[in-house]
């Protein structure tokens, strides 16, 4: 079994790629940059995560049209990236619009030339920061639409193994599997030493300390 895995770089996409990595005989890592601010830094630690587990077949891309579009505090740096609020119910300045859609659309062309029946997607629904697009019937949806506009011999499957996890049980799985967590980086807004302040940042350091582990990575502050 092929499969292609959306690797971000993040701490959901590097245990991702590990559970694929154990599910599959061979991997397509795909890593999609968006205008990102922390843009050179997620690509990096895609590359790390694809050299620790040897993976040839990568594929590194752009929809840098989703910083032209704006929107969210990640494109648009006219907008602050907000201080973390894990009370809140509303979505963050963070979400960027639509953008798994476009992550998945790239991921069905290359995964239908190259032969893949499996993507998988480091999506997380109860313990994200409230992203519509990171609903399991958002995924549900985007299968359908797969096998409507693919090939009619084409089969291909979203996975997304971590979408009912806490971070605290994504955390425990990633060192069950030996995944390589300090190569991860999930800030949003500084690429040389983790925020610590962000959502993102705030997610990922509560995960760690409600699963009674410290988090590898270093960070500057934390709220």
């Amino acid at each position: 079994m092929l499969a292609v895995v959306l690797t971000s770089g993040g701490m959901d996409s590097c245990v991702t790629t590990a559970l694929a990595a154990r599910e599959n005989d061979e991997l397509g890592l795909l890593h999609v940059s968006y205008g990102q601010r922390t843009e050179r830094r997620e690509l990096q630690a895609f590359s790390d995560i694809a050299d620790f587990y040897q993976v040839d077949r990568r594929l590194t891309t752009s929809i840098a049209h989703l910083a032209q579009i704006g929107g969210s505090s990640l494109t648009d740096r006219k907008i602050e990236v907000s201080r973390a609020n894990l009370e809140s119910t509303e979505i963050p300045t963070s979400y960027v619009p639509f953008r798994n859609a476009h992550l998945l659309a790239i991921a069905t062309s290359w995964a239908e030339v190259i032969g893949a029946g499996r993507i998988y997607i480091g999506a997380v629904a109860e313990d994200s920061s409230g992203y519509p697009d990171c609903r399991p019937e958002f995924y549900r949806a985007f299968e359908q639409l797969i096998e409507v506009g693919t090939k009619p011999e084409t089969t291909i499957r979203i996975m997304t193994p971590v979408i009912g996890l806490r971070k605290s049980e994504i955390a425990r799985r990633g060192v069950e599997l030996g995944a390589p967590l300090h190569l991860s980086w999930s800030c949003y807004k500084r690429e040389d030493v983790a925020c610590g302040e962000c959502d993102s940042c705030a997610l990922r350091l509560r995960g760690f300390r409600e699963a009674g582990l410290k988090d590898p990575i270093p960070y500057a502050t934390a709220i």
